[in-house]
């Protein structure tokens, strides 16, 4: 009885299996199958311009519109991707015949909810070392361009915004008398450029400087009184449209990132549960048996 006894505890399928419930190999088989698809996915996309960083849009078109198509692009990538990889894991992951058939199904979709965090992990480690590169690219091509510009004007690296403005103040007129040769006018224009910067930074520049201006121009170029305040109105507008034109392209930017962040988000978390039911589907298809015979025939 008792050889009889220890035939029956040797031949119990799985009486003993103390391995984790946690089948690593395959969660690693799914993760790489996940990061090579979406690698390809996102590369073609990048090719075609699919990209929140470098989306090549028509003229005129909104910027909601360009994160909204990058962000469906990248939708259907995190979706396929962690779709094949979390199928994958299920299909591969030793099952424990220790519980239900629901708990089985519930380990299954842990696997897909592993091979999506692993998946994240290893995509945000490649962007960390893709910004770092673009950094020291870009570090590199900024050294380069400010030794150029050094051998082209030693004062280059210290151009003022305003510079071209305070130039068109002191352009001449067309009726106006010419400027003798070898005059310096460098202080008018410094002064001038201090006047300019003063106006940004408090927001617009005051009348009494305005009129100001308007004579210093006078005096410098030889412009009647009229023409000289007449110009600085020009300028001081030309200034303006500029000023709104920066903040305007910095709202736009700001709202794109924004909107960019919560598509991408959003993504994420479609993306994992699409991850935990096709690993699950994975998983039944393992128990079952189920094969393709028309896609994975033998030749």
């Amino acid at each position: 009885m008792s050889d009889l006894a220890q035939m029956d505890v040797v031949v119990s399928p799985e009486a003993d299996d103390k391995t984790s419930y946690v089948d690593w190999p395959a969660i690693i088989a799914g993760i790489v199958l996940a990061s090579a698809i979406s690698l390809v996915l996102l590369t073609f996309g990048s090719a075609l311009g699919l990209s929140f960083i470098n989306f090549r849009a028509g003229e005129n078109v909104l910027p909601i519109w360009v994160a909204i198509a990058a962000a469906s692009w990248l939708l259907w990538v995190q979706v396929s991707a962690f779709m094949a990889g979390s199928y994958l894991t299920g299909r591969l992951r030793k099952r424990h015949h220790d519980a239900t058939e629901h708990e089985s199904d519930v380990r299954d979709g842990a696997h897909g909810l592993i091979v999506w965090a692993g998946g994240l992990v290893v995509g945000a480690i490649i962007a960390a070392g893709g910004v770092s590169a673009v950094a020291n690219a870009v570090g590199s091509a900024a050294s380069t361009l400010t030794t150029a510009a050094s051998n082209v004007a030693d004062d280059a690296a210290a151009m003022d915004p305003s510079a071209y403005f305070v130039d068109t103040l002191f352009r001449p007129g067309a009726d106006a008398a010419p400027v003798a040769p070898g005059t310096d006018t460098s202080a008018q224009r410094a002064e001038a450029g201090r006047i300019v910067a003063q106006g940004a930074l408090e927001g617009s520049v005051s009348e009494a400087d305005r009129a100001y201006l308007g004579q210093l121009v006078s005096q410098t170029t030889g412009m009647p009184a009229d023409q000289a305040n007449a110009r600085v109105g020009e300028v001081m507008t030309a200034i303006d449209n500029a000023k709104a034109e920066a903040e305007q392209v910095a709202e736009d930017a700001r709202r794109t990132g924004v909107l960019a962040a919560f598509l991408t988000a959003a993504s994420l978390l479609v993306s994992a549960a699409a991850a935990f039911w096709a690993a699950q589907k994975g998983g039944n298809h393992r128990d079952k048996g189920t094969a393709f015979p028309e896609m994975f025939r033998r030749y």
